[in-house]
């Protein structure tokens, strides 16, 4: 049903809600304006007071999501410390557990098209949130011998690249061939297969 009664202090907020709600089922190109400001609850024309396009309404949608997400990430790593390894794997499976819980904001991040330079509030929330997981790396790499250690940030996009393949093929109900195994172990033993790799966890623990 329809949403009714939001005032003007929060319309933004229930065109935001009303869109992530529409992403998740139709996709982020699946709705209009017009169906945004239906399943809000209001007239097409009080949309444009807030938002100049459908873009600008997902560009929004992914602004707060890359804030959850950060905040998401940023838990995860401190609640790993004091032990650098506790805190990357627990910022890995953040990413897989931020895709499941905000399936709507998710699309509007990474499925979107909508570029995170969009708007310097855009860019700096997702930078936000990759920081994290490369402080991660950054802490656990010096660990790894100086001649033999990667850049914090290749190390970083090593594991976002796993953890976005891993949910974007297995956590998502995408088409295709279903996995034998459930999402959060392939993650875990993918990252555990990178880290051996590296020399950081014992092959034989």
């Amino acid at each position: 049903m329809p949403k009714q009664g939001y005032h003007h202090g929060n319309l933004r907020q229930a065109l935001i809600d009303a869109a992530l709600e529409l992403i998740e089922v139709r996709g982020p190109t699946g709705f209009t304006l017009s169906e945004a400001a239906k399943q809000a609850g209001v007239t097409p024309a009080a949309v444009y007071r807030h938002f100049e396009g459908r873009e600008d309404l997902i560009a929004e949608a992914a602004l707060q999501g890359y804030v959850i997400f950060a905040d998401l990430m940023d838990a995860a790593y401190n609640s790993g410390q004091p032990s650098a390894l506790k805190a990357f794997e627990a910022t890995s499976r953040a990413y897989l557990a931020f895709a499941r819980a905000n399936p709507g904001h998710y699309i509007a991040m990474f499925e979107s098209g909508i570029s995170v330079n969009r708007t310097p509030d855009l860019a700096a929330a997702a930078n936000r949130a990759n920081n994290v997981l490369e402080q991660a790396a950054g802490d656990l790499s010096q660990h790894i011998p100086a001649e033999k250690r990667p850049p914090a940030s290749m190390f970083s996009a090593h594991i976002w690249a796993l953890s976005h393949g891993v949910v974007e093929l297995f956590a998502r109900n995408s088409p295709g061939r279903a996995s034998p195994f459930p999402a959060d172990e392939l993650l875990e033993s993918g990252i555990g297969i990178y880290l051996r790799g590296l020399g950081l966890v014992d092959p034989d623990g």
